[in-house]
């Protein structure tokens, strides 16, 4: 079992580099903490890896001071150069059998299944710790990604054994459904990062897991 095992129910606050540029950065992940975020995940899809690998260093010191997980999004690389808790890839990233190779037991490994049950059954099947389904809204981040539905979602929480992370358009609003239908995790980008209060933002979603 992962040292962050325990952490994959809540809020998943996800960083988005337009949302929360470096000198933001520490401030409003510290708040969406503050709010109830159960896990972070690092996402910076810029080129300059000194930088995003300074940034994550520092984020990782924030989140471990806070007892919150730190998973980095696509690059193993960056997250054995900082020690970071666990990787979440998509299809087109490292293979999972590899990542584990290189991440060891203990990292957490999330994947993408997008709106495909047999690809998460098969991702457990290979190791690992969570699956995301998504998107189930209309979402700015990946406005072209597919949709998810809330029969997928049950039916995954009757046939799958790890925790399941719903992505994508998610608002306080619309996730208690999701939640109901079986999401252990609400990924949250916009919802969370782009509000004038992301403290109180995050605080809205942890609300539906109580």
């Amino acid at each position: 079992m992962n040292p962050a095992g325990d952490s994959l129910r809540g809020l998943y606050a996800i960083t988005d580099s337009l949302l929360t540029p470096g000198g933001q950065l520490l401030a409003a992940v510290e708040s969406a903490i503050r709010g109830g975020a159960r896990l972070v995940q690092y996402r910076d899809k810029s080129s300059d890896r000194p930088s995003r690998e300074r940034q994550a260093h520092a984020l990782l010191q924030l989140c471990h001071r806070h007892d919150v997980p730190l998973i980095i999004n696509d690059d193993v690389e960056l997250a054995i150069a900082i020690g970071a808790d666990g990787v979440h890839l998509g299809h087109r990233d490292m293979a999972l059998d590899e990542a584990r190779v290189q991440l060891g037991p203990r990292a957490v490994i999330g994947i993408s299944c997008h709106d495909s049950l047999e690809q998460a059954v098969r991702a457990v099947h290979a190791g690992a710790d969570y699956v995301a389904f998504g998107s189930f809204f209309p979402s700015p981040s990946k406005p072209g990604a597919v949709r998810a539905s809330l029969s997928l979602l049950e039916s995954a929480r009757h046939t799958l054994n790890v925790p399941i992370c719903a992505i994508g358009g998610i608002t306080p609003d619309n996730g208690a459904a999701l939640v109901k239908a079986g999401a252990h995790m609400l990924a949250v980008i916009s919802g969370v990062f782009a509000q004038p209060d992301i403290e109180a933002a995050a605080r809205k979603y942890a609300r539906l897991f109580q």
